[in-house]
C-alpha cells in the first residue's frame, strides 16, 4: 500500500486552509507555537501538512478560551515523552476553574451595568446622563 504524498502549503494557501491570517501564522511561528517552515529556493516559505494539523489544534483550543503560552504548554507536554494525560486534564481544570472566576466577575459587571441603566431615564441632554456621571465616580467594582 503506497502513501498518500505528504501536500505543501505555501503561507497564503495555509492561512485559507486552516482560516486563518498569514500575519497570525507569521506571529505563531514568532511565539514558537509553529515551527519555522523550510524555505524554497525561491525565499518562500513552504509548510508541510503537519502545519495544518497544528494551526488547527492552536485556534481550537483558543477557542476554549486557552492564552497561547497555556496553548505552548499544551504542545509542549504532547512532544514530552513523561507527560501523562493528567498533566493535560490538570490544565484543562484549571482552564475551566479560570473560565469560573471570569463568569463571577462578568455577571457582577453586568449587575452594575443593569443598576446604572435603569437609573436613566432617556429623553435627557447628554451632560444629565445618570450613567456617565456614575462612570466619573467611583462605583461598586465588579
Amino acid at each position: 500500500m503506497r502513501k498518500a504524498p505528504r501536500q505543501h502549503f505555501m503561507i497564503g494557501r495555509l492561512a485559507l486552509e486552516c482560516g486563518t491570517s498569514v500575519d497570525t501564522i507569521r506571529y505563531y511561528e514568532r511565539e514558537g507555537l509553529l515551527a519555522p517552515p523550510r524555505r524554497a529556493r525561491s525565499g518562500y516559505r513552504v509548510y508541510a501538512s503537519d502545519a495544518v494539523v497544528r494551526l488547527r489544534f492552536i485556534r481550537q483550543a483558543k477557542t476554549l478560551g486557552f492564552s497561547l503560552e497555556e496553548i505552548g504548554e499544551l504542545l509542549a507536554l504532547r512532544r514530552d515523552p513523561r507527560s501523562t494525560c493528567t498533566d493535560v486534564r490538570d490544565r484543562a481544570r484549571a482552564k475551566i476553574a479560570d473560565i469560573e472566576r471570569r463568569i463571577v466577575s462578568l455577571d457582577r459587571m453586568k449587575g452594575v451595568l443593569e443598576r446604572l441603566e435603569r437609573t436613566c431615564p432617556g429623553a435627557r441632554p447628554v451632560r444629565e446622563c445618570p450613567i456617565l456621571a456614575a462612570l466619573d465616580s467611583e462605583l461598586d467594582a465588579p
